[in-house]
């Protein structure tokens, strides 16, 4: 519709300052004309909005002028404050701030969306902290925050190998992401682009020099492109295994819907209901790990590292359980 457009428009400049009536037209999906025909219709209106030519013109609003709220639907305004919910904002040190402008906001919604904005705290609770390891420690997300909104250098160390070797790097942090109760740092050393775990840093200090943050580089694309490598790297290392007819039919809820393909590409189950598969794990030692933890329900059969190395640790399990010597 019209209305919603013109709308949007009104926000996009309001929002993010000139715009080109190009990128205006690129961001509501309509063509140039569309936007000089819109911004004439918001001028009718008494809508402040003034153009300017040249390179760096484009439509822009006056300064002094602001929105009201009015315009807000009952599904945005719940998903508005359901920004009070996450745990990282308070990690990052901004819950208080977000909570004073959320009641800035509710103050200027209309009477009868204030009851959503109520009703949100009411009916949805979100707990980012996981069962089995608690809240990491992230001593320096609040340095780093600031260091990432001032593109400001950052000198950071860390540790490296199993002799916790120290490393120290002045580094340009481009932005943080939090991922399943964990954040990580995604920062740029001599143009090579890198992420590191904000856990894992021992110490952050922002340094005074500046830096110039790529027009190109977005955080969102980039993390998808690295959590997709991530993703595949993680499943390198392949093994073949027998697995019980009792833990089939759980297999997908251990290993996530990624199994269901080599579910499908499994052939029939033998005599005794038992069905042979090959499995992803990022490395011999998580393979092995997750393995032992279905017991008997599961057999590896190759590589043949990995069978050995179950076998191993089934013989110490037995020995700290006063198991009788034997082959296994």
């Amino acid at each position: 519709m019209r209305a919603d457009r013109l709308l949007a428009l009104l926000m996009l400049l309001q929002t993010q300052g000139r715009l080109s009536a190009r990128r205006l037209a690129a961001e509501l999906e309509v063509s140039e004309r569309t936007i000089y025909r819109d911004i004439d219709a918001l001028s009718i209106a008494g809508i402040p909005v003034y153009g300017e030519s040249g390179p760096a013109g484009g439509f822009a609003l006056l300064d002094s002028y602001r929105t009201s709220l009015t315009g807000l639907s009952s599904g945005e305004v719940r998903a508005l404050f359901m920004l009070t919910i996450p745990a990282p904002l308070a990690e990052l040190g901004i819950s208080q701030e977000l909570r004073a402008a959320l009641l800035k906001v509710a103050a200027a919604l209309p009477g009868d969306h204030r009851e959503d904005a109520q009703q949100v705290r009411q009916r949805l609770f979100v707990d980012s902290v996981g069962w089995e390891y608690g809240e990491e420690g992230v001593p320096f997300l609040h340095i780093i925050y600031e260091a990432v909104w001032q593109d400001r250098r950052l000198l950071i160390a860390y540790q490296v190998g199993p002799l916790g070797i120290a490393i120290e790097q002045e580094v340009e942090p481009y932005g943080l992401v939090a991922k399943a109760g964990l954040w990580y740092l995604v920062y740029a050393r001599r143009g090579d682009i890198r992420v590191i775990r904000v856990s894992a840093l021992r110490a952050a200090r922002p340094l005074a020099e500046p830096f110039t943050r790529p027009v190109a580089f977005d955080l969102a694309r980039f993390w998808a492109d690295w959590a997709s490598q991530q993703a595949e790297r993680r499943s390198a290392y392949a093994v073949e295994v027998r697995v019980s007819p009792r833990l089939m039919p759980q297999l997908a809820w251990h290993f996530g819907q990624r199994v269901q393909e080599q579910i499908r590409q499994a052939g029939p189950a033998d005599a005794a209901g038992w069905v042979t598969l090959q499995l992803h794990f990022d490395s011999l030692e998580a393979a092995r790990s997750r393995i032992l933890d279905f017991g008997a329900d599961i057999e590896v059969l190759a590589p043949p590292a990995l069978r050995a190395s179950v076998q191993d640790f089934a013989r110490q399990i037995l020995r700290v359980y006063g198991g009788v010597g034997g082959r296994i």
